[in-house]
């Protein structure tokens, strides 16, 4: 039985399938996350507001594949270095996937791909678009742990695919 829409808006959409309901995005085909390190070996984080939460978040940069108007087929490795440099102000050298999982698999059908980046030069200030007030933390690798319990202890939540995003940057650089 194909899938019904229930409801769909400019930036989601919810799906019904034979009594699952999940939501799904019409305007990306998928999202990237990435794991920038320095080469003097800091993580690049950023920290922005998340209206959902009505709270500050700490997460890896990432963004949606192929959500700009034009960019057609865009492949998720040229969305996630449009993303480092538009959110952190830097270009990655290298970039490569090291998995792709799905987000939230009872209520989305939505797939993150973890993307590693180094070789970074910074060209920019990063911050985001003119819609986002992102801001850049740059924290050394072996300092992480203090880090985030420092900022969860200071009200700041921590996304999820951060922890993930740290075990693959571990098992990478640790």
């Amino acid at each position: 039985m194909p899938a019904k829409t229930l409801i769909e808006t400019l930036y989601l959409r919810l799906m019904e399938n034979e009594g699952w309901f999940y939501v799904e995005r019409p305007n990306a085909s998928s999202v990237v996350t990435l794991i920038p390190i320095t080469r003097d070996g800091k993580l690049l984080l950023v920290e922005q507001f998340r209206r959902p939460l009505s709270r500050n978040v700490l997460e890896f940069p990432a963004g949606l594949v192929g959500d700009e108007p034009g960019l057609g087929n865009e492949s998720f490795l040229t969305a996630a270095g449009r993303e480092l440099e538009e959110e952190t102000g830097y270009r990655a050298g290298k970039l490569e996937c090291i998995a792709s999982t799905a987000t939230s698999p009872g209520m989305a059908n939505e797939l993150v791909h973890f993307v590693l980046a180094w070789e970074l030069e910074k060209v920019g200030l990063g911050g985001g678009t003119e819609h986002e007030d992102i801001r850049v933390h740059e924290v050394p690798l072996t300092e992480m742990a203090d880090f985030l319990v420092r900022k969860e202890k200071a009200g700041l939540l921590v996304a999820a695919k951060l922890y993930a995003g740290l075990y693959f940057a571990k098992e990478r650089w640790g």
